[in-house]
């Protein structure tokens, strides 16, 4: 098990983010007990096409967390590699006993292989951003002759050196000179300005959308399943009266069908019993 979650194929944005996307959202979502019957597998037998499928139908959750953390200017593609890593590492630690679902479960593993990856690259991409800002920052340290901040003199004769405005020169020095933010709070910090504060959206919390549409898909395959063992009068009268943008009457239905509204009433009735039924827990 040690080197099978590594082995799986799992897709990459690579260098077609849209196909990649159309691709993760195309597959499948796991009912519940499919996913605990997949997670029993792997963590008794070690089973690694369980693995596989568990990873394959979360990758798009992977998706929808990375893109919470666009604000840093970091490559959406990156991001969901990074996240991908995390969901890997999730799947190769799920015990079915814990009795949560693998989406809980992994948000924390992906979002931690996220913020490794934008704290080893962020302040790079804050402080250069521009082509001019690129140049400026490789090139302004060995620049300087003294420390401190420069006069007016050398902040003329850098730019002029390196073919930027002394504004932008001024600037970059400013973000040179800044130290860089802690991602997290530390246990004492009530710093409201760390990127953990302001980098995702805490009114909307990806697992618990992500278990919401799970539960949604489940529950429409289960009700369109009992719709499909009705017989064909039942089917077309729940279709007519529930399913249509224009609701029949039972009087309509009553003259389609050669019988009394009151019959169509009472097949109306018990079409709907057994879909209840079907429907109900246990």
């Amino acid at each position: 098990m040690s080197t099978g979650i590594q082995q799986l194929d799992v897709m990459s944005p690579g260098g077609n983010l849209e196909s990649y996307l159309q691709n993760v959202n195309s597959i499948p979502l796991l009912s519940a007990e499919r996913e605990a019957e997949l997670a029993e597998k792997l963590f008794h037998q070690g089973d690694v096409d369980a693995a596989r499928q568990l990873v394959l139908s979360h990758l798009r959750f992977v998706a929808y967390v990375a893109r919470s953390f666009s604000g840093y200017g970091l490559s959406e593609a990156d991001l969901i590699q990074e996240g991908n890593v995390g969901l890997m590492k999730a799947v190769k630690r799920f015990n079915p006993e814990f009795k949560v679902r693998l989406v809980s479960f992994a948000v924390h593993w992906i979002k931690a292989e996220i913020h490794e990856f934008i704290l080893k690259n962020w302040r790079i991409v804050k402080i250069a951003t521009t082509k001019s800002q690129r140049k400026l920052f490789f090139n302004l340290r060995g620049a300087k002759k003294r420390l401190g901040w420069m006069n007016e003199q050398e902040v003329n004769d850098i730019a002029e050196t390196l073919g930027v405005d002394p504004q932008t020169v001024r600037q970059m020095e400013g973000r040179l000179a800044a130290r860089d933010a802690s991602f997290d709070l530390d246990d004492d910090d009530d710093d409201s300005t760390a990127p953990v504060q302001y980098l995702t959206d805490p009114s909307h919390d990806p697992a618990e959308i992500v278990e919401f549409e799970n539960l949604n898909n489940y529950e429409h395959g289960r009700l369109m399943n009992a719709y499909e063992g009705l017989d064909a009068r039942a089917k077309e009268i729940i279709s007519s009266r529930w399913l249509s943008e224009r609701k029949m009457t039972l009087h309509e239905l009553a003259a389609q069908f050669s019988i009394s509204a009151e019959r169509v009433r009472q097949l109306e009735q018990n079409a709907l019993k057994k879909l209840r039924l079907v429907l109900s827990p246990g």
